[in-house]
């Protein structure tokens, strides 16, 4: 199978040749595209993630603006070579476990699956994120796959359009795997692969003599975060009702979490509550970007 991998970076370091290097071991060609915005730090010229990498096997793109991880993809997307049969989508710091491109290309070996992806586990202690493994076989059918380590069958492309650009950074991956699902798509994971996945500053707090997991997000994530979510429970509640009525329990919980643990609750609380609103009047607020990105939704 020709693979093509699709590599998103923003301000990125020297991990991204590891990432680089690792999706050549099996992937015919990498594209990489650089989302970090200039001039930055003084700098007159957009700076070269993989200055001196020679490999003509890799390209660069990159406009030195932030216009958001949809559109990043999207990019990429655009110059996919027209021999790639596939497409593998990863982060800058998603470095591939050996045999592991090379498994999930044997799944999508099933003509009935068009995307598979990974089992993730968090970089920082090595555990997976759900730990139900006696509800799953080792192809576990799903409703999505997070984007980095997502294979996906590029006759899946006529389907549906690209990501969604207007959603900026959250949830992405969510509502492009959700638009496939409704179109007949099947996704699966794979829970004999794993791929280490970094989420971010995870806290553990004291809470009725037991303990809670709490991500700590910046202010304009949580906007996204509850803007993007509530878009996508409005679209699909028909179609997958059981998803969207899951989802709207796990923001419930996020919120909750906010409100009792994180330190700038006020203003953090704030950007969630104006992203339902937007979320239900599907607008968006601009404020709520992070510094030096431009919407382009």
């Amino acid at each position: 199978m020709h693979i093509t991998a699709i590599v998103t970076a923003y301000h990125p370091n020297d991990l991204l040749r590891g990432v680089v290097d690792s999706a050549l071991a099996s992937c015919a060609s990498v594209i990489v595209v650089d989302n970090t915005p200039y001039p930055a730090n003084g700098e007159t010229e957009r700076p070269d993630p993989l200055s001196g990498y020679l490999d003509p096997r890799v390209t660069v793109l990159g406009s030195g603006r932030n216009l958001g991880l949809a559109a990043a993809l999207n990019l990429g997307l655009a110059e996919l070579p027209a021999e790639a049969e596939a497409v593998l989508f990863l982060d800058q710091d998603s470095v591939i476990p050996d045999g592991l491109i090379d498994g999930l290309a044997e799944d999508l070996g099933d003509s009935t699956i068009g995307v598979v992806g990974p089992s993730p586990v968090d970089a920082a202690t090595g555990k997976v994120y759900e730990t139900l493994p006696g509800r799953h076989h080792r192809l576990d059918e799903r409703d999505m796959v997070i984007t980095s380590g997502m294979l996906l069958r590029r006759s899946c492309l006529e389907r549906v359009a690209g990501f969604r650009e207007d959603f900026f950074v959250d949830y992405v991956d969510l509502d492009f795997c959700l638009r496939l699902r409704r179109a007949g798509v099947r996704i699966v994971r794979d829970l004999a692969l794993e791929l280490p996945h970094s989420i971010g500053d995870v806290r553990v707090h004291p809470f009725l003599g037991g303990s809670a997991r709490v991500g700590h997000y910046s202010v304009w994530r949580q906007y996204w975060i509850a803007r993007n979510g509530t878009i996508l429970i409005r679209e699909n509640l028909r179609a997958l009702p059981v998803w969207a009525i899951a989802n709207t329990f796990f923001m419930g919980r996020l919120f909750a979490k906010l409100v009792l643990f994180e330190p700038k609750r006020r203003t953090h609380a704030a950007a969630f509550l104006r992203g339902l609103r937007d979320g239900l009047t599907r607008r968006v607020t601009l404020d709520f970007l992070p510094a030096g990105a431009e919407y382009s939704g």
